[in-house]
């Protein structure tokens, strides 16, 4: 008979080698809810950061197709984009060098609870006179 309780105890798991692979398993699965977490919070920041450029290259496009050149000096306003609020600042200097305006846009998004830091995309548009139109 103790033959055959030696072997019955050496088939299956103790209590001591279950809590081990337990604790093991615990460990790994919080390692992946902490991954997972940082991935969703990634994939948010991503998302974020895409409306904002896409935002922007709107905005430049208005300014790159309007047949009158935007003023010179800033202005400011809001969009909306997607459900989403955002706010523009734009920048119109003359380069006289080059004959053409430089563009500095800024884009930053205002929703309530979804604040974000800045985009900044610098252009040139041709000028009234480099285009031969009258200047204002």
């Amino acid at each position: 008979m103790p033959a055959i309780d030696r072997r019955a105890a050496a088939n299956g798991f103790t209590l001591l080698e279950l809590m081990v692979a337990l604790a093991v398993f615990a460990i790994a699965a919080l390692a992946l809810l902490k991954l997972e977490g940082a991935s969703i919070s990634r994939t948010a920041d991503l998302d974020q950061r895409l409306l904002r450029e896409i935002t922007a290259q709107n905005l430049a496009a208005e300014v790159l197709t309007d047949p009158a050149p935007p003023a010179l000096g800033e202005a400011s306003g809001t969009v909306s984009n997607m459900g989403r609020q955002f706010t523009w600042t734009r920048s119109v200097a003359a380069r006289p060098e080059a004959g053409v305006l430089g563009v500095s846009l800024a884009v930053r998004e205002v929703t309530p609870g979804r604040e974000s830091q800045t985009f900044t995309l610098d252009f040139a548009r041709a000028s009234a006179e480099s285009a031969g139109a009258p200047a204002p």
